[in-house]
């Protein structure tokens, strides 16, 4: 009989206790690996990446003329929030960090200021703006959207754009109307830079920034052109006397004829305060009819073609790969 019941007590602690005991010491120790493998990822996420050089660089705040000493990566925080809508999808947003980054670096080895490597002023260099000022102008949470950038900055850390092992110039623009511009057709240059091609994007047109108008009277279009032709002659009777002359190879107007002078579309572009050269032109009621596709110069990156990229699936790497030809994404420390 004791047999029996030693034989039955046996079964029972080999059938289920000793399972549960050696059940509960590995999810023990799994739950321990994983607090140790969480601890080891924010450590590796927190830890600053420390650049050999560009770890700081110079900004020149063109409204007060003074220059601050500034880390890199903070200084992109500020600078994406003022390029891209925080909005943005995560990846375009990454991308436009890297952008901006190759942007700074090639501006400080192709310096543009005496006694700085980079200035604030969006016509001269690229946009930047306080973050103070730009939690000012965000509505909703706008600690969690500051978040948003810095995680994007972040989590590009040290990434630049080359071409043959060099940063390139990485211009930027905020929507091709679908496709994008040869930076000899803006201007006249650009031989160097054979990373930047006519490329396609699509799914711009769903941007407020594709479509835009620009209506004058025949008056103010004499004004303005006479601003720098004094000598503008033009017969509004005569369908000749306005015209475009010639596009470039991605569609835009190269040349349009105004009365006694051909003049070229980015020149049109500046007198009339269009939103890009790819326009075409109207005449009805003593009137001037612009009407104008994409945003900005055209060259390098559309920021909405990147956004909507992203939209589709494309990561960063491959948002950048689209807008610059050629081109390696590498860490600048090993350049």
């Amino acid at each position: 009989m004791k047999k029996v019941i030693i034989y039955f007590f046996s079964f029972l602690f080999i059938c289920f206790i000793l399972p549960a005991l050696l059940t509960k010491l590995d999810i023990s120790t799994s739950a321990e690996a994983n607090e140790n493998m969480a601890e080891e990822n924010t450590e590796s996420l927190s830890e600053p990446y420390t650049y050999n050089q560009y770890g700081t660089i110079k900004l020149l705040h063109a409204d007060t003329n003074e220059v601050e000493e500034v880390a890199l990566d903070t200084y992109l925080c500020n600078v994406v929030s003022a390029e891209m809508p925080v909005d943005f999808e995560t990846e375009a947003l990454k991308a436009q960090a890297i952008v901006a980054r190759t942007y700074t670096i090639y501006k400080i080895n192709h310096k543009k200021h005496d006694n700085a490597d980079i200035c604030d002023d969006s016509t001269c260099c690229q946009a930047w703006i306080s973050k103070e000022d730009r939690l000012a102008r965000w509505d909703g949470d706008k600690e969690a959207k500051w978040s948003k950038i810095e995680e994007c900055v972040n989590a590009t850390k040290g990434k630049i754009i080359t071409y043959h092992n060099e940063p390139i110039n990485a211009f930027f623009h905020s929507n091709s109307g679908g496709k994008t511009e040869l930076p000899v057709d803006v201007w006249g240059g650009g031989s160097d830079m054979p990373y930047l091609q006519v490329v396609e994007t699509a799914g711009e047109d769903g941007y407020t920034q594709y479509n835009s108008e620009v209506e004058l009277t025949n008056e103010e279009l004499l004004e303005k052109l006479k601003t720098t032709y004094a000598d503008i002659q033009i017969d509004f009777n005569n369908d000749e006397d306005i015209k475009i002359v010639e596009y470039t190879s991605s569609g835009r107007v190269k040349t349009v004829k105004f009365g006694n002078h051909e003049i070229s579309g980015t020149e049109a572009r500046r007198l009339f305060g269009l939103k890009s050269t790819n326009f075409e032109i109207t005449k009805e009621d003593g009137k001037i009819k612009f009407t104008v596709i994409g945003y900005g110069h055209g060259v390098g990156m559309s920021q909405t073609g990147a956004d909507s990229m992203a939209k589709s699936g494309s990561t960063a790497e491959e948002i950048i790969q689209h807008f610059y030809v050629g081109v390696e994404i590498k860490e600048v420390n090993s350049l």
